[in-house]
């Protein structure tokens, strides 16, 4: 088969499609983010994916199975141990990660904290698991009258530093993180990502902006991006993939306020001139609707992303390839905040195609990765297996 010129990955950050063979081991035995949505939504309104297959690769409420699917479809398990952004986002790029990323439920060391402290000059508020959006409600007053800054945790491996942009400017907030991901480095400690969470507004009335910056480790092995940028490949990372791979393997970074923004971005670079993959990350799912716990509004948001796939869809020729997946689930029918082990949807077009069908079961996210590899002739990941020649 001709190789495609350019290969296009939409992450739908946290879109699973149910329970993994492990969920019991990480207590999310039942989880199913898209069945359980479709059934709080009584149905789905997505029509652009059902003539893509998704519900024949499982039936989703309001999502018809349809004969002849435009897009060949599956599944794909997580082979790594962990279920977090980062881990997943890896792992779609050849990587497997068997030593998971720590975790803090009761908040970080006070070791840690004393040397962020003595680092930056500044206290630390709060220190707690706790809602991006609650806690600079509770405590953004207080940080506004000392200067303190807030440092909270979440069911992920990540430190997050919250601080308003008129009392803490933007460039040392984002300096203080800097700070902090040195001090998260080792092994002692291992935190996955460091986020900067700006934001503005008078006490009652806050609001983050779309400052937000996150500082990653830099992935534990090589990436198939990094293969594709050392042969001169082009490797356009769109959202917060230059993030989560802190710039590893990245030839071009375009950042995006949202997942309209991030749709609006995808069909641009769609439309460009370029030998290489386009990798998109379309966070709203899991940051807005996921981890709040909101099944209405990620459905929303679902629809709202299928009413926007033709624009991406029209502006792709046959030299083009376009994946859809995701990196885990985040089921907002379950109790408390936190992801889900589930399997993710695999969806591949191209209008090259006469007709789409079923995939086999991927036993990794680095089947995709295996893919591109595969489609441009470099080496080849340690994980992963191909999937073009299935493509027929």
């Amino acid at each position: 088969m001709q190789p495609f010129k350019k290969i296009h990955v939409i992450v739908m950050d946290s879109v699973g499609i149910g329970e993994a063979p492990d969920a019991d081991k990480f207590g999310d035995a039942g989880s199913n983010t898209l069945g359980h949505i479709a059934e709080k939504m009584n149905g789905l309104n997505m029509p652009n994916m059902e003539k893509l297959g998704l519900s024949n690769i499982r039936e989703l409420k309001g999502i018809n199975k349809t004969e002849e699917p435009a897009a060949f479809y599956g599944m794909m398990q997580e082979a790594s141990v962990g279920k977090d952004t980062m881990t997943g986002h890896w792992e779609i790029m050849g990587l497997n990660i068997d030593t998971p990323f720590k975790v803090y439920p009761e908040g970080f060391p006070e070791e840690l904290i004393s040397k962020l402290e003595a680092a930056t000059g500044r206290k630390v508020l709060c220190n707690l698991p706790y809602s991006g959006t609650a806690v600079i409600d509770d405590y953004g007053p207080e940080h506004m009258e000392t200067g303190a800054i807030i440092v909270y945790t979440s069911a992920d491996p990540v430190m997050q530093i919250a601080a308003h942009e008129e009392i803490i400017p933007v460039e040392e907030l984002y300096k203080i993180c800097e700070i902090a991901r040195e001090l998260t480095l080792d092994a002692e400690f291992l935190v996955g990502r460091v986020i900067a969470r700006p934001f503005v507004g008078q006490p009652g009335n806050f609001t983050r902006t779309s400052n937000r910056h996150d500082y990653a480790l830099t992935p534990f092995g090589r990436t198939t991006m990094a293969e594709m940028k050392d042969s001169n490949l082009d490797v356009i990372a769109i959202g917060k993939i230059s993030d989560i791979f802190n710039g590893d393997g990245v030839t071009e970074a375009i950042r995006t306020k949202d997942n309209t923004d991030g749709m609006d971005k995808m069909a641009e670079v769609v439309r460009r001139d370029f030998h290489g993959i386009s990798f998109l990350n379309l966070v709203d799912f899991d940051a807005n609707f996921g981890h709040r716990r909101d099944p209405i509004g990620y459905g929303q948001a679902l629809e709202e992303f299928d009413r926007r796939l033709p624009e991406v869809l029209d502006a792709l020729s046959a030299d083009d390839l376009l994946i859809i997946t995701a990196d885990h689930g985040n089921d907002p029918t379950f109790p408390g905040t936190d992801h889900t082990r589930e399997y993710v949807p695999l969806i591949v077009y191209s209008p090259r195609f006469t007709a789409g069908a079923e995939l086999e079961l991927r036993e990794t996210f680095a089947d995709i990765a295996a893919t591109i590899a595969d489609n441009f002739n470099i080496a080849a990941p340690q994980f992963g297996k191909s999937f073009l020649a299935e493509l027929k």
